[in-house]
């Protein structure tokens, strides 16, 4: 049992994504080349303060209708909306679009991020594609793909399940830290550690900066610089 509570998550929110992970990379130097996104993604609102939450995870596909009944697809989708809804909070939602295309036919707009907010989940990160931008929930980021105008037959193919946006693989329950840079996955033995982590690295970054700033700078006092921030702990 994880003891990881919401006040540790709402820490980690005060800082963007890049720092969270420079962070990891001093506290699991492991994943310092995996675990997040690795290509350009579409921000909803690049305003809004970095969102924290517990992964809900679920694959769709636009381009052709399903293959099931009416009833079938619908209770797909409300298995998935229980899903998200599911303790512990709060959630964001991590959606694979399958599709040899993906973002054919938008599963986020203005339906799809009211409801979540209104479940409890506080942002989504997809492969697929977003529209409705100036109708979406308020509050409620979004990280995709690209921007597109259909839904098409978007549906649910499965939920609960481990997913990959852009090299980063998603398992349900995983902590998701995103922002108008990408997202990171962060384990759950880091959430604590991270705080001092990003403490020191900003100390040392300081010592470099100010140094920077300088009008006499060159490269000597680099040299000088680089040395005292190694020297930080």
């Amino acid at each position: 049992m994880s003891d990881v509570t919401s006040a540790d998550l709402s820490t980690l929110s005060q800082w963007d994504t890049p720092t969270i992970c420079n962070g990891l990379e001093l506290v699991t130097p492991e994943r310092r080349a995996i675990g997040f996104t690795t290509e350009q993604m579409a921000c909803l609102d690049p305003q809004l303060a970095p969102i924290v939450g517990y992964a809900r995870t679920a694959t769709v596909r636009a381009v052709t209708a399903p293959t099931t009944d009416r009833e079938q697809v619908m209770a797909q989708r409300a298995g998935y909306y229980e899903h998200i809804a599911a303790l512990p909070g709060p959630t964001v939602s991590v959606i694979q679009d399958l599709d040899a295309h993906p973002g054919f036919g938008a599963f986020w707009g203005e339906v799809n991020t009211t409801v979540h907010k209104g479940l409890g989940c506080i942002g989504a990160v997809t492969n697929g594609s977003i529209r409705d931008l100036d109708a979406c929930a308020t509050g409620f980021q979004l990280l995709a793909g690209k921007i597109g105008p259909s839904h098409a037959h978007v549906h649910v193919i499965e939920y609960g399940c481990k997913v990959n946006i852009f090299s980063m693989v998603v398992n349900p329950g995983d902590i998701i830290h995103a922002d108008r840079h990408g997202a990171v996955v962060i384990p759950l033995d880091a959430v604590k550690a991270l705080p001092a982590a990003i403490d020191l690295l900003t100390r040392r970054e300081a010592v470099i900066l100010e140094a920077a700033r300088a009008t006499d700078f060159d490269i000597h006092k680099l040299k000088q610089a680089t040395a005292n921030a190694v020297e930080i702990h």
